[in-house]
């Protein structure tokens, strides 16, 4: 069988939904905002501490930090500029104004540690930096050993009315204590740098689609972080996915969305910043998400219609006091990525809200979406979907061979959102790829007769116990159906007799759960070389920036 010989997903497309993006409509990234701004001027684009910029005021003051940049920071198309920023109105304005200006954008976690960010720094060759005065004493430590001849540092309530501005700045630095001491010579403020007259020519800079937008770098999960190269044609053909897949549900103008997830995760990038500026929506930013009472008490301020995280979050938020209390009226999509979601948080959000959690599946090197369930889902099915538009999807064994449907092997896809390879790494690049040209993603997977993808896990993550293959997956959605149990991980750890067996982290909601009743309650629902044979009970599970559960940190 050929790769190509056989798309079972595209009979199950609904009769409205195309089966290919229209390359007609693939845009450079920024034109999404400026399009917005022709259109809805007055719309809100995004909203963060109480202040909102319509897409006007948007896509004027992402025009005045571009240029501005290019005249005072020497900044030129193809240069790449760092962003260490959560979410906060700063981030769009940084974004649109840099890529405006054919500049390539690298997205930095501002929880890195310095050994994690002079890495991202000086493989990337990062001429600038917009950074947070709250991370700014990390970049001091390393800024020397890099490229970056141009720090620009921003506070909290820079985007904020003055009054707001310096309540919030002085609160955060001498009541919390949360931003430590630095010092980086010739430091330029956002305030300063947004000020400052440029006489660079309002005539639009000649940028390609073909041209790099992004160094997304990838977790690092097998070592060094690499530099996922993603084009302007990449993300905008995902953002134009999105947007036929959700056809029958969004309204151009209408919508309100919840990013609670950081705008440099590729997930958050995508699926809220530029889908939902690509519709003329707004974006409810929330800088702090792991303030969930917090987070409730914003959520109650708005009829949202769309939402998106992971499932550690979703289960928060269903176990955050008033949570269940909000107004679901509006709320017509809510999309679950990034690990999988499990079927009791789905069941219960369901419940809940009204509304079927989506799940779908994606990754860096796809800008990212491979695969949705569709919209109209009534109940959650365990699958993450089908193929998107454009995209073909083969489950391949060891060598990149495509394998029969039905058969267990490894996820590998192709389609005009799958990345360029990683940035000076030809080596990474080649092994990413089988011989036909198709991205392996390292997650193992099966296909069923109508094309539907059900993940079973991580390749490296799967334990072998005597022989057999056991996707922590699997285990973790049993255990996470007992009532007593808030999250859990499963990992494999070496056993003398069996190769691996499974170990459990658990985090209790009802601290009587004891590990014998645990370990019996899995006898009830897996065969024998699948039950965990060690708890382990945790206060709290390490996780990434997004809220993923971090199994290579508990091995």
């Amino acid at each position: 069988m050929s790769i190509d010989s056989e798309k079972p997903w595209l009979s199950e497309y609904p009769d409205w939904l195309p089966h290919d993006v229209d390359q007609g409509r693939i845009k450079l990234l920024h034109q999404y905002l400026w399009d917005a701004a022709d259109e809805f001027p007055e719309r809100p684009a995004f909203t963060n501490f109480g202040k909102t910029l319509n897409y006007r005021e948007l896509r004027d003051t992402a025009t005045t930090f571009g240029r501005n940049l290019v005249e005072h920071g020497g900044m030129k198309p193809g240069d790449r500029l760092a962003v260490m920023l959560p979410n906060l109105l700063q981030y769009p304005i940084v974004l649109f104004g840099a890529l405006s200006q054919g500049l390539i954008v690298v997205n930095v976690n501002p929880l890195y540690t310095a050994r994690e960010l002079r890495h991202q720094l000086k493989d990337s060759g990062a001429g600038a930096i917009v950074v947070l005065e709250n991370f700014a004493h990390v970049l001091a430590e390393v800024i020397d050993d890099t490229e970056v001849s141009t720090a620009i540092v921003t506070k909290v309530g820079d985007c904020l009315p003055t009054a707001k501005a310096m309540l919030l700045n002085t609160v955060l630095k001498y009541v919390k204590k949360a931003v430590p001491p630095w010092d980086i010579d010739h430091a330029l403020t956002f305030k300063e740098l947004m000020t400052r007259h440029s006489d660079v020519q309002s005539e639009p800079v000649e940028i390609d689609p073909n041209d790099l937008a992004f160094l997304q770098y990838t977790g690092g999960t097998t070592g060094l972080s690499k530099g996922v190269e993603l084009t302007h044609r990449n993300i905008s053909a995902n953002v134009e996915q999105a947007i036929s897949w959700t056809s029958n549900e969004i309204r151009r103008g209408e919508e309100i969305a919840i990013t609670a997830l950081p705008l440099y995760h590729i997930f958050a990038l995508t699926a809220n910043c530029f889908f939902i500026t690509a519709l003329a929506g707004l974006n409810v930013l929330v800088t702090n998400p792991r303030d969930f009472k917090g987070f409730v008490k914003e959520l109650s301020r708005w009829k949202f219609t769309y939402i998106t995280g992971v499932n550690t979050l979703y289960a928060a938020l269903l176990n955050t006091p008033g949570f269940k209390s909000l107004d679901f009226s509006a709320l017509k999509i809510s999309l679950g990525a990034g690990m999988a979601v499990t079927r009791p948080v789905a069941e219960q959000w369901k419940s809940v809200t009204g509304r079927t959690l989506i799940e779908l599946y994606g990754l860096s090197e796809a800008s990212p979406a491979v695969s949705a369930n569709l919209m109209d889902l009534e109940d959650y099915n365990g699958s993450v979907g089908l193929p998107v538009a454009s995209t073909i999807a083969v489950i391949c064994d060891e060598q990149g061979k495509p394998l029969q449907i039905g058969q267990e092997g490894e996820l590998c896809v192709s389609g005009p959102q799958v990345m360029r390879g990683y940035w000076k790494n030809a080596d990474a690049t080649r092994e990413a790829f089988t011989e036909n040209g198709y991205l392996r993603t390292g997650d193992w997977a099966v296909m069923d007769e109508k094309g539907f993808i059900r993940l079973l896990d991580r390749k490296k993550d799967m334990v072998i116990v005597s022989g057999f293959n056991v996707y922590p997956n699997e285990i973790e959605d049993v255990v996470s159906a007992h009532p007593g149990v808030f999250e859990v991980a499963a990992i494999g750890v070496d056993d003398e007799k069996s190769g691996e067996r499974v170990k459990l982290f658990v985090v209790r909601n009802d601290e009587a759960l004891s590990e014998e009743a645990l370990i019996e309650w899995c006898k009830t629902q897996l065969t024998s070389y699948k039950r965990p044979k060690l708890v382990e009970f945790r206060d709290e599970l390490p996780k990434s920036a997004v809220g993923k559960i971090l199994r290579r940190a508990l091995r």
